[in-house]
Protein backbone atom coordinates (compact mmCIF):
# COMPACT_ATOMS: atom_id res chain seq x y z
CA UNK A 1 0.00 0.00 0.00
CA UNK A 2 1.13 3.60 -0.52
CA UNK A 3 3.27 4.65 2.25
CA UNK A 4 2.66 8.55 3.95
CA UNK A 5 3.72 10.24 6.59
CA UNK A 6 0.05 11.56 7.98
CA UNK A 7 -0.07 10.14 11.99
CA UNK A 8 -2.03 7.17 12.33
CA UNK A 9 -5.60 7.52 14.16
CA UNK A 10 -6.26 6.37 17.09
CA UNK A 11 -8.65 3.39 16.66
CA UNK A 12 -8.30 1.93 20.25
CA UNK A 13 -11.71 0.07 20.77
CA UNK A 14 -12.53 -1.18 18.41
CA UNK A 15 -10.89 -3.78 15.57
CA UNK A 16 -12.98 -5.46 12.60
CA UNK A 17 -13.70 -9.31 14.01
CA UNK A 18 -12.12 -12.03 12.30
CA UNK A 19 -15.24 -12.51 10.11
CA UNK A 20 -15.90 -9.10 8.77
CA UNK A 21 -11.83 -8.63 8.51
CA UNK A 22 -11.76 -11.21 5.79
CA UNK A 23 -14.68 -9.54 4.28
CA UNK A 24 -12.65 -6.09 4.57
CA UNK A 25 -9.45 -7.73 2.59
CA UNK A 26 -11.81 -8.96 0.02
CA UNK A 27 -13.02 -5.54 -0.50
CA UNK A 28 -9.71 -3.85 -0.55
CA UNK A 29 -8.48 -6.78 -3.10
CA UNK A 30 -10.97 -5.47 -5.68
CA UNK A 31 -9.16 -2.62 -6.47
CA UNK A 32 -5.11 -2.11 -7.57
CA UNK A 33 -1.81 -1.63 -5.67
CA UNK A 34 -2.04 2.26 -4.01
CA UNK A 35 -5.91 2.10 -4.65
CA UNK A 36 -7.16 0.45 -2.08
CA UNK A 37 -8.71 4.16 -0.38
CA UNK A 38 -11.31 3.04 -3.16
CA UNK A 39 -12.59 0.71 -0.75
CA UNK A 40 -13.07 3.29 1.81
CA UNK A 41 -17.18 3.47 1.58
CA UNK A 42 -17.14 -0.55 1.93
CA UNK A 43 -15.32 -0.35 4.48
CA UNK A 44 -17.18 2.45 6.89
CA UNK A 45 -20.08 0.58 5.97
CA UNK A 46 -19.19 -2.59 7.40
CA UNK A 47 -17.84 -0.91 10.81
CA UNK A 48 -21.06 0.51 11.22
CA UNK A 49 -22.68 -2.42 10.77
CA UNK A 50 -20.48 -3.99 13.31
CA UNK A 51 -20.79 -0.81 15.21
CA UNK A 52 -24.57 -1.17 15.69
CA UNK A 53 -25.53 0.87 13.25
CA UNK A 54 -23.65 3.89 13.94
CA UNK A 55 -19.77 5.34 13.45
CA UNK A 56 -17.93 5.91 16.54
CA UNK A 57 -14.62 7.80 15.93
CA UNK A 58 -12.78 4.91 16.77
CA UNK A 59 -14.39 2.95 13.99
CA UNK A 60 -13.84 5.39 11.40
CA UNK A 61 -9.64 5.96 12.50
CA UNK A 62 -9.80 2.39 12.40
CA UNK A 63 -10.30 1.82 8.16
CA UNK A 64 -8.46 5.24 8.05
CA UNK A 65 -5.37 2.96 9.63
CA UNK A 66 -6.59 -0.50 7.85
CA UNK A 67 -6.61 1.82 3.87
CA UNK A 68 -3.38 3.81 5.16
CA UNK A 69 -4.94 6.72 4.84
CA UNK A 70 -5.17 10.08 6.46
CA UNK A 71 -7.86 9.68 9.45
CA UNK A 72 -9.43 13.03 8.09
CA UNK A 73 -10.39 11.53 4.76
CA UNK A 74 -12.05 8.59 6.18
CA UNK A 75 -13.93 11.16 7.99
CA UNK A 76 -14.69 13.74 5.28
CA UNK A 77 -16.21 10.48 3.64
CA UNK A 78 -17.91 9.30 7.06
CA UNK A 79 -19.71 12.87 7.22
CA UNK A 80 -20.36 13.57 4.10
CA UNK A 81 -22.85 10.72 3.21
CA UNK A 82 -26.46 10.36 5.23
CA UNK A 83 -26.00 6.98 4.88
CA UNK A 84 -23.48 6.68 7.60
CA UNK A 85 -24.36 7.90 11.38
CA UNK A 86 -21.90 10.05 13.88
CA UNK A 87 -23.75 8.92 16.80
CA UNK A 88 -25.70 5.79 18.17
CA UNK A 89 -29.01 4.85 16.40
CA UNK A 90 -32.06 2.61 17.77
CA UNK A 91 -32.10 -1.18 16.64
CA UNK A 92 -34.69 -0.45 14.70
CA UNK A 93 -33.43 2.89 12.36
CA UNK A 94 -36.59 4.59 10.69
CA UNK A 95 -36.08 6.74 7.82
CA UNK A 96 -39.00 8.90 6.56
CA UNK A 97 -38.48 10.12 3.13
CA UNK A 98 -39.89 13.41 2.75
CA UNK A 99 -38.91 14.39 -0.99
CA UNK A 100 -42.10 15.48 -2.61
CA UNK A 101 -43.65 13.09 -4.14
CA UNK A 102 -43.86 11.12 -0.43
CA UNK A 103 -44.34 14.62 1.06
CA UNK A 104 -47.42 15.05 -1.43
CA UNK A 105 -48.75 11.36 -0.10
CA UNK A 106 -48.51 12.25 3.18
CA UNK A 107 -45.40 11.95 4.67
CA UNK A 108 -46.06 14.74 7.14
CA UNK A 109 -48.41 12.30 8.90
CA UNK A 110 -45.67 9.14 9.15
CA UNK A 111 -43.47 11.66 10.50
CA UNK A 112 -45.71 12.83 12.99
CA UNK A 113 -47.02 9.27 13.74
CA UNK A 114 -43.54 8.00 14.44
CA UNK A 115 -42.58 11.16 16.88
CA UNK A 116 -45.75 10.74 19.16
CA UNK A 117 -45.63 6.83 19.35
CA UNK A 118 -41.73 6.77 20.09
CA UNK A 119 -42.06 9.60 22.32
CA UNK A 120 -38.84 11.11 20.84
CA UNK A 121 -37.70 13.83 18.32
CA UNK A 122 -35.52 13.27 14.88
CA UNK A 123 -32.00 12.04 15.90
CA UNK A 124 -33.03 10.79 19.45
CA UNK A 125 -33.02 7.40 20.70
CA UNK A 126 -35.60 5.91 22.75
CA UNK A 127 -35.30 4.80 26.31
CA UNK A 128 -35.21 1.39 25.45
CA UNK A 129 -32.55 1.77 22.98
CA UNK A 130 -35.20 0.35 20.05
CA UNK A 131 -36.33 3.15 17.97
CA UNK A 132 -34.33 6.42 16.85
CA UNK A 133 -36.46 8.30 13.88
CA UNK A 134 -35.17 10.97 11.63
CA UNK A 135 -36.59 12.48 7.99
CA UNK A 136 -34.00 11.66 4.84
CA UNK A 137 -34.29 12.77 1.01
CA UNK A 138 -35.24 10.77 -1.93
CA UNK A 139 -35.06 6.77 -1.22
CA UNK A 140 -35.85 6.27 -4.84
CA UNK A 141 -39.34 4.73 -4.62
CA UNK A 142 -41.92 7.28 -5.31
CA UNK A 143 -44.24 5.34 -7.06
CA UNK A 144 -45.70 3.42 -3.89
CA UNK A 145 -45.13 6.80 -2.24
CA UNK A 146 -45.63 7.45 0.97
CA UNK A 147 -42.17 4.91 2.17
CA UNK A 148 -39.75 4.65 4.65
CA UNK A 149 -36.85 3.08 5.50
CA UNK A 150 -35.86 0.51 8.47
CA UNK A 151 -32.86 -0.34 8.91
CA UNK A 152 -31.94 -2.47 4.75
CA UNK A 153 -35.93 -2.54 4.39
CA UNK A 154 -38.48 -0.38 2.19
CA UNK A 155 -41.86 -0.37 3.65
CA UNK A 156 -44.12 1.27 1.26
CA UNK A 157 -48.04 2.58 0.69
CA UNK A 158 -47.72 3.88 4.35
CA UNK A 159 -50.65 5.84 6.36
CA UNK A 160 -49.72 7.28 9.70
CA UNK A 161 -52.26 4.22 11.24
CA UNK A 162 -50.40 1.12 9.27
CA UNK A 163 -46.60 3.31 10.68
CA UNK A 164 -47.74 2.87 14.23
CA UNK A 165 -49.28 -1.09 13.87
CA UNK A 166 -45.47 -1.28 12.51
CA UNK A 167 -43.92 0.18 15.38
CA UNK A 168 -46.18 -2.08 17.34
CA UNK A 169 -45.23 -5.25 15.76
CA UNK A 170 -41.33 -4.61 15.98
CA UNK A 171 -41.41 -3.63 19.59
CA UNK A 172 -43.40 -7.18 20.46
CA UNK A 173 -40.59 -8.54 18.13
CA UNK A 174 -42.97 -9.67 15.12
CA UNK A 175 -41.61 -9.90 11.89
CA UNK A 176 -43.00 -7.08 9.27
CA UNK A 177 -43.96 -7.91 5.38
CA UNK A 178 -41.58 -5.27 2.94
CA UNK A 179 -42.50 -3.70 0.25
CA UNK A 180 -45.49 -2.49 -0.46
CA UNK A 181 -48.61 -2.57 2.78
CA UNK A 182 -51.32 -2.37 0.36
CA UNK A 183 -50.30 -5.63 -1.29
CA UNK A 184 -49.15 -3.90 -4.38
CA UNK A 185 -47.15 -6.01 -6.87
CA UNK A 186 -43.92 -3.83 -6.83
CA UNK A 187 -44.63 -0.42 -8.65
CA UNK A 188 -48.07 -1.71 -10.41
CA UNK A 189 -51.21 0.66 -10.20
CA UNK A 190 -52.78 0.35 -7.01
CA UNK A 191 -56.22 -2.41 -7.55
CA UNK A 192 -53.42 -4.25 -10.50
CA UNK A 193 -53.30 -3.34 -14.52
CA UNK A 194 -55.48 -0.77 -15.90
CA UNK A 195 -54.63 -0.83 -19.24
CA UNK A 196 -54.96 -3.97 -22.14
CA UNK A 197 -57.46 -5.79 -19.85
CA UNK A 198 -60.06 -5.72 -22.78
CA UNK A 199 -57.78 -7.30 -26.00
CA UNK A 200 -60.20 -9.18 -28.76
CA UNK A 201 -59.22 -12.86 -28.44
CA UNK A 202 -56.14 -14.08 -30.66
CA UNK A 203 -57.91 -16.69 -32.89
CA UNK A 204 -53.69 -17.75 -34.61
CA UNK A 205 -54.26 -15.84 -37.83
CA UNK A 206 -51.65 -12.97 -39.06
CA UNK A 207 -52.97 -9.77 -38.02
CA UNK A 208 -52.29 -6.93 -41.44
CA UNK A 209 -51.25 -3.99 -40.49
CA UNK A 210 -52.23 -0.47 -41.76
CA UNK A 211 -49.79 0.75 -44.84
CA UNK A 212 -47.23 3.10 -44.09
CA UNK A 213 -47.75 6.65 -45.27
CA UNK A 214 -45.68 6.79 -48.31
CA UNK A 215 -45.99 2.86 -49.17
CA UNK A 216 -46.82 1.64 -53.22
CA UNK A 217 -49.99 -0.20 -50.56
CA UNK A 218 -50.98 3.51 -50.39
CA UNK A 219 -52.99 5.06 -53.38
CA UNK A 220 -51.90 8.38 -54.70
CA UNK A 221 -54.21 11.19 -53.30
CA UNK A 222 -57.36 11.00 -55.81
CA UNK A 223 -56.95 7.40 -56.92
CA UNK A 224 -59.00 4.60 -55.48
CA UNK A 225 -56.78 1.77 -53.83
Amino acid sequence: MKVTSYAQGSAEGFSFTPENLEIANKFVARYPEGRQASAVIALLDLAQRQSDGWLPGAAIEYVANFLEIAPMRAFEVASFYTMFNLKPVGKHFIQVCRTTPCWLRGSDGLSEACKKKLGVKFGEVTEDGLFSVIEVECLGACANAPMVQINDDYYEDLTPERMAEMIDDLRAGRELPVGSQIGRLTSSPEGGPQTLQDLPPFDGKAVKMAPEPGSAEVAPSGEEG
